[in-house]
């Protein structure tokens, strides 16, 4: 179903308005069954997704501290190259083709006993390093540890037949016994007995000694082995790594620091931003996501909870407690209520692939800045607008402190970010678009929600909180469409150079392309 364009503020780039795109389906890995309900804890739901630079094979982490990998088929079957695929027209439409390549087990459950605290294997980012001699690299972590990955095809070893035959191990035998009949005994100081050697049997041949022989088959494995692990550097919960275009540090961020790694070094990060006041009482606000400048090696971005935006210059100080740019929507007066510092809070923040320009999510919003002009933001789109009257009841369920991920397409002309009832919405960003899509994860996307009959309206006030938890879990969109807080669409990516997005919803992958 499509929807309105509402919200958009000011056109994201400049240029010929770009036409809608009508989008298909294209896969499913781990398709749910009919009247399968999955629950909250499931270690199978799916918790982290992204391509990597080439769009070539994209990677999935889950609760379970499981780590699967898809390579791309339909170029390989058709001929195709990378190099080939790069010099493809970015609005030709294709119809890419995945299938499951590996897993491993990334991470596990521990238990820190100085803090007493269970920290569990859920990963919480993935991130693609740069390849070398065919082998895949990348980065992942949980709460407390990151863990830098090698997957490569190895030949596979096996142990096939023994070094000799049957026939051969008669002849090898009479030969070692007319050696042992020609030979003398020596004494250890080298005098030799007269006394001839008597054969232990009247046979002249004995078993030959047979060996295994291990020889290297045509077959492959695929192999995934941790070559580093960067620990005990954060006393807050990891919430984003990211790659710098050096190709040899990369940043981990949680709460209130973000550090500095090179991937060659575990055992040392330099701490390049903190927030933390010396009064835990005097916090105003914490980190929630950071991303380095896809092409400068010396700027990265880190949104906060208070809605903000900075951009600091690595090359101004060690410790980047200053920004070079302060990106910041002015409240408008008389708007605040209890909800406003919830709901402004950033989730998830994406430089675009150019690096002009900056898409951050907050719960109501997608916002797009550009990194020129820290006045506002040059577009905001409209995705929860609908659930304003509900914020309420969105507080008392907790979906409210829910984290939506964003992405934008190659050329930088549409944004993605996920909703409820496994939903997700693309805008259109380029000047004079109105597109806003708003899909379904199954195998129609395009397919209108079921429309329920509206539950009794009741005031929730006078529930005790035990039953207001779980009160009312669905609503309605302007359209009637039923809305089920329960099931909700977090994490996406879009391909870097074509429109095909994949995204799960609980513990399936839906890919789709246009």
């Amino acid at each position: 179903m499509n929807g309105g364009g509402e919200g958009l503020a000011a056109p994201a780039t400049s240029g010929a308005a770009v036409s809608p795109l009508e989008w298909k389906f294209s896969q499913v890995f781990g398709e749910r069954t009919a009247g399968e309900e999955v629950q909250e804890g499931n270690i199978d739901i799916i918790s982290a997704i992204e391509f990597d630079r080439t769009g070539e094979h994209l990677a999935t982490g889950d609760r379970g501290g499981r780590v699967v990998l898809f390579e791309r088929t339909d170029i390989k079957d058709h001929g195709g190259h990378r190099r080939d695929l790069e010099r493809m027209d970015y609005s030709i439409s294709r119809h890419p083709e995945f299938r499951y390549k590996t897993e491993f087990q990334s991470h596990e459950p521990e238990f820190d006993y100085l803090k007493s605290l269970e920290i569990e294997e859920k990963i919480n980012k993935i991130r693609w390093c740069q390849t070398a001699n065919g082998a895949l690299f990348l980065l992942s972590t949980n709460d407390k540890t990151i863990k830098y990955w090698k997957v490569q095809e190895k030949k596979i070893k096996k142990v096939c037949e023994m070094n000799v035959d049957a026939s051969k191990s008669m002849e090898n035998g009479a030969v070692a016994s007319s050696m042992s009949a020609s030979s003398k005994p020596y004494l250890a100081n080298g005098a030799c007995k007269d006394r001839p050697v008597s054969s232990p049997s009247n046979d002249t041949s004995f078993p030959a000694l047979h060996l295994p022989v291990v020889v290297t088959s045509q077959e492959t494995s695929l192999v995934a082995r941790c070559r580093r692990v960067y620990a005990h550097a954060h006393d807050y919960h990891i919430n984003s790594i990211s790659n710098n275009s050096d190709g040899e540090t990369f940043i981990s961020a949680d709460d209130l620091r973000i550090n500095l790694w090179n991937l060659e070094i575990s055992n040392q990060s330099f701490n390049i931003v903190d927030v933390k006041p010396a009064n835990m009482e005097d916090l105003t606000e914490v980190i929630t996501s950071a991303e380095f400048h896809p092409t400068h090696c010396n700027t990265l971005a880190y949104s906060s909870s208070k809605g903000s935006i900075r951009l600091i210059d690595l090359r101004q100080s060690a410790l980047c407690d200053t920004h070079s740019k302060l990106f910041e929507e002015q409240e408008a007066p008389g708007s605040r209520s209890f909800f406003t510092e919830i709901i402004a809070s950033i989730s998830d923040i994406k430089f675009a692939k150019n690096g002009r320009h900056i898409l951050s999510r907050d719960y109501m919003t997608l916002k797009l800045w550009d990194i020129n002009m820290d006045s506002g933001p040059v577009a905001t789109f409209q995705v929860h607008e609908h659930l304003r009257p509900k914020l309420c009841d969105l507080y008392e369920n907790d979906s409210i402190f829910d984290k939506f991920e964003c992405c934008l397409s190659g050329d930088g002309h549409r944004v993605a970010t996920g909703s409820y009832s496994n939903l997700f919405r693309v805008f259109g960003c380029s000047e004079g678009s109105t597109e806003a899509t708003t899909l379904e994860a199954s195998k129609n996307p395009m397919r209108r929600q079921v429309q329920t009959p509206a539950r009794p309206s009741r005031s929730l006030g006078n529930l005790p909180r035990v039953l207001r938890r779980g009160a009312d879990n669905s609503g309605a969109d302007a359209n009637g469409n039923s809305f089920d807080f329960t099931t909700k669409l977090l994490h996406l990516a879009w391909h870097p150079s074509e429109n095909s997005i994949a995204c799960a919803a609980s513990n399936s992958l839906y890919m789709y392309y246009a």
